[in-house]
């Protein structure tokens, strides 16, 4: 028999992220949306727009806010009423 190739554990920068919570990129993407909001005065953010913020953990994160906002502007029907109001708050056209 012949031996395979030995398998060692990953290090620690090796080891892949763990994932996000759907609650998670909700609240990341609502922050993103809010700093846009308070830097521009509107929520028409164009569809291909990357805005940058720094998360709880201190580390720098690109998000595609322009889309994130299109696909909840499309979805405004089957949004939560919570979330629904969070982004009302801060400007968010529906129509």
């Amino acid at each position: 028999m012949r031996a395979g190739p030995r398998l060692e554990p990953a290090a620690e920068d090796e080891k892949p992220k763990p994932r996000t919570s759907q609650a998670d990129k909700w609240a990341a993407n609502l922050a993103a949306a809010r700093q846009f909001y308070e830097r521009e005065g509107h929520l028409r953010v164009p569809r291909k727009h990357i805005e940058r913020i720094v998360g709880e953990d201190q580390e720098e994160r690109e998000l595609r806010l322009g889309a994130w906002i299109g696909n909840q502007g499309s979805r405004a029907a089957t949004l939560s009423p919570e979330r629904a109001e969070q982004l009302s708050a801060i400007g968010m056209r529906w129509t």
